[in-house]
């Protein structure tokens, strides 16, 4: 989800919540108005509402997949490609900001050639495929601790890795992949890194070629993984003053403000026009709506419960702007929970749940018209909301809900407790594994600091009461970190549903497949959800180029339910300095590049 969730992570990376991090009293004195000559901090800089990043490493890792550590990743250090959705470059690889050419493809669609660009390390060395090198030793010699791993996915997928020389280097697949689906769901992956100032497996041992052995590679990558933790030392650790990105890192304080100073070594042609760039986290909505009506900030964004208010900021100065995602946003059931894994295992029940959840009235009320129905895994093309199915498979409609819960066993207890009557697998019963008595209560593990998240819950636990079904809603900092991927025995494992959608659930690389996601093991498959048909769906569009391959999969998933659906809110309503260029287009993938910014 990069999530911003597990993705871009999961990178985008689901997108979990943005600015959730710091205390209330840095939100009370983080006034100030707008300077003569630029934003609340002068000309050269910008100040923006963002979540404290707490991942430095440019290879995701596990927990640590929310889209604010791949937003200042990307600033720190590019990727090899960069992507964009606008259909005017070759396999969406966008060729301003990419580090290589596109791939050359031969060998029937199994071997593509790549060659990079002229790019140096802020320390003045070239990048080289040497850098490559490095990072694939670490990921195939670490691939159960990368976040981005799959069983049979990169770098499984790999029969041969050449490099010809420090510019050009190949890559030979196993299998004639849909070309598309590798370059924007596996290439994408790729991040060179700093050999000749990483490849240590100790602050003090010598840089040489330990990651050239897997042994070497796994000290190496376990050296590197622990500097990354310790957050204190973001700032001064001198792995890190090494990068390839625009910016570099002047000052970070754990689950406080962040500044970025634009590097002056950078090499690539998408320079900096600011001097600096201030990443400051809040409490709640409310607290960043608070600091933005005062003026206290260039760059943040108007809650949904405030969106009545646009007028105002508007007469402020500030330019309002909805941020649309390519994303989709559900409600994750976990079928492997030892108690209620079984009675989400129940199509039916699945179904009757989703019929009871008002995605347009949500969208329209709720969310103030900033959000659009989920109807399945494929979403829509940027900027027009919901999903690219024609209308959802189960619209709300309660009382064929409960006419589905009536003819499969239930007793039905309005505002009560509904319970299993008839257990046992035939057709007018509960299903296999449901006993006598089961009731149908659930806790919802939700996110805190959105008032609309907070709002929509209440609603949806209000509809299900109607039917007897009871929700408990539990709000924490950070659901997907509580809420794991896990098996039935263990303790982890006692989650029933969990919502990290306030700004989208899972924002998708450039080509919307859903082998991250739900696939059997997938990385990003939290729930657990396993079916032999969604699997094979899932596998055909990374193998064939036909766009039905990619409805048929959308269409099959719509049905069977492996999350429920929920509305998909834009990343954000975005709010900026009307003097504040280069902003948009917002990246529909849920990047942003501060480098294009400046004041006029």
């Amino acid at each position: 989800m990069r999530s911003r969730f597990p993705g871009r992570a999961l990178r985008r990376a689901v997108a979990v919540a943005s600015t959730v991090a710091l205390g209330a009293s840095l939100a009370a004195c983080s006034g100030g108005g707008s300077s003569k000559d630029g934003g609340s901090q002068g000309r050269d800089t910008v100040t923006v509402a963002f979540r404290t990043p707490n991942w430095i490493l440019p290879i995701s890792a596990p927990g640590y997949t929310q889209g604010e550590n791949a937003i200042f990743g990307q600033a720190l250090y590019r990727s090899l490609y960069q992507y964009k959705l606008d259909g005017t470059a070759q396999y969406n690889i966008d060729p301003q900001r990419s580090m290589a050419e596109p791939p050359v493809v031969s060998d029937g669609g199994k071997t593509l050639t790549i060659t990079l660009k002229d790019n140096t390390w802020s320390d003045g060395k070239p990048v080289t495929t040497r850098d490559i090198q490095f990072w694939y030793d670490l990921v195939t010699a670490n691939k159960d601790k990368w976040a981005s791993y799959r069983a049979g996915g990169f770098p499984d997928n790999i029969a041969q890795w050449s490099v010809k020389d420090d510019k050009t280097f190949s890559i030979t697949t196993t299998k004639a992949y849909n070309t598309a689906w590798f370059v924007d769901n596996q290439l994408n992956r790729i991040t060179p890194l700093p050999q000749h100032a990483w490849d240590r497996d100790s602050a003090t041992a010598a840089v040489g070629g330990q990651a050239s052995t897997p042994e070497g590679a796994r000290k190496v990558f376990d050296f590197l993984t622990a500097a990354a933790k310790d957050l204190k030392t973001y700032d001064s650790n001198e792995l890190w003053k090494v990068n390839s990105g625009p910016w570099k890192l002047e000052r970070y304080v754990p689950n406080g403000e962040v500044t970025l100073a634009a590097q002056p070594k950078y090499s690539g042609v998408d320079k900096p026009k600011l001097a600096k760039v201030v990443l400051r986290p809040f409490t709640s909505d409310d607290a960043e709506f608070n600091v933005l009506r005062a003026g206290g900030i260039d760059y943040g964004y108007v809650p949904a419960a405030n969106v009545s208010q646009e007028e105002h900021l508007k007469s402020k100065g500030y330019t309002i702007s909805p941020w649309y995602g390519w994303s989709i946003t559900y409600l994750q059931l976990n079928f492997n929970n030892p108690k209620t894994g079984v009675l989400f295992d129940q199509p039916y029940l699945r179904q009757a749940m989703q019929m009871l959840i008002d995605q347009p009235t949500i969208s329209k009320v709720i969310w103030s018209g900033t959000a659009a129905p989920t109807c399945g895994p494929v979403p829509a093309k940027p900027g027009t909301g919901g999903t690219d199915a024609a209308g959802c498979a189960y619209s709300f409609d309660p009382a064929k809900a409960k006419e589905l819960l009536e003819s499969h066993g239930w007793k039905v207890t309005p505002d009560g407790q509904t319970t299993c009557q008839a257990p046992g697998t035939g057709p007018n019963q509960c299903g296999e594994g449901v006993a006598a008595g089961t009731p149908l209560a659930f806790t919802v593990t939700s996110q805190t600091g959105f008032t609309a998240t907070t709002k929509m819950f209440a609603e949806i636990k209000s509809q299900m009461a109607k039917l007897g079904i009871q929700l408990t809603i539990k709000e924490v900092p950070d659901s997907v970190a509580v809420t794991p991927a896990c098996k039935p025995t263990e303790a982890a494992c006692s989650w029933d549903m969990s919502f990290f959608g306030s700004q989208g659930s899972w924002y998708y690389p450039a080509f919307a497949s859903g082998e991250r996601l739900f696939a059997t093991g997938a990385p990003v498959n939290l729930g657990s959800y396993s079916n032999p048909e969604a699997d094979r769906l899932i596998e055909t569009t990374q193998f064939s180029g036909d766009e039905s391959a990619l409805k048929a999969y959308n269409d099959f998933l719509a049905k069977d339910l492996p999350v429920l659906w929920m509305p998909n809110p834009v990343f954000q309503l975005s709010a900026y300095r009307s003097g504040l260029q280069g902003v948009e287009p917002q990246d529909p993938m849920n990047f942003m590049y501060f480098q294009d910014w400046s004041w006029k």
